[in-house]
């Protein structure tokens, strides 16, 4: 007996089954990846002297869109006034993202819904991880995609700009327009994905190390009954 509770205390407590308190909350994560695909992921608005109503942009998880009105088409109108300047047109078959993100999204609900049904501490770790890099590469491909765009301007363009790289997020000058740039409710819906996500990984990984330490202190008592009912004998 005393070797058998040896063995399971001192088992890596990473490969422990998550709590079913971790996983509730990273089933009830899930729910905001609806919310993700419905909100814009980011909203960009264009404001000048000629659009004092700006121009307004949304990216979404799998389409990009523009402020449509009878009286105007703000994607229409972006690229138009992009062309004048010798920006690429704005056009969903440009952004391959378009394909991945959503299979990433799709890749990390299953991966919960696993880890709800078999997972241990070190599966939120690694789902923890990985969101963890997903997010970083999200951020930076949009910087990046943002950057080509500013600075890849064709030299034979009818007006000639500085090159420069729209905001990621806040309010930047650009030629004559206000540029606008600010995370939509899809973005901080995958914020709060990604929080549930951590939260998980903290109440797996405290509820985890108490079991080990009531176990361990269960095996020191356990020993020293041993050893006052059964002293050893010295010859």
């Amino acid at each position: 007996m005393d070797m058998k509770l040896n063995c399971h205390v001192y088992n890596d407590i990473f490969a422990r089954p998550a709590s079913i308190v971790a996983r509730i909350v990273l089933f009830v994560s899930i729910f905001s990846v609806w919310f993700a695909f419905k909100q814009p992921l980011w909203t960009l608005s264009f404001t000048s002297n000629q659009y004092p109503d700006p121009l307004r942009m949304s990216i979404y998880v799998n389409r990009l869109e523009g402020q449509k009105t009878d009286l105007r088409d703000d994607l229409r109108e972006i690229n138009s006034l992009n062309h004048y300047i010798g920006m690429k047109p704005l056009a969903p078959e440009e952004f391959p993202e378009f394909t991945w993100l959503p299979f990433a999204v799709g890749l990390f609900v299953l991966l919960i819904l696993r880890a709800v049904v078999f997972g241990t501490l070190r599966d939120s770790i690694d789902i923890a991880v990985l969101y963890l890099y997903f997010g970083l590469y999200s951020a930076w491909d949009f910087y990046h995609r943002l950057w080509t765009y500013g600075h890849e301007l064709s030299p034979d363009a009818p007006i000639k700009v500085d090159l420069f790289t729209p905001p990621l997020y806040g309010t930047k000058q650009i030629a004559n327009f206000s540029v606008d740039s600010y995370p939509g409710g899809g973005a901080i819906a995958l914020a709060v994905f990604g929080a549930l996500i951590y939260l998980a990984l903290v109440i797996a990984f405290l509820t985890a190390w108490l079991r080990m330490r009531a176990e361990r202190r269960v095996l020191r008592e356990l020993k020293n009954v041993k050893e006052d009912y059964c002293p050893e004998s010295h010859g």
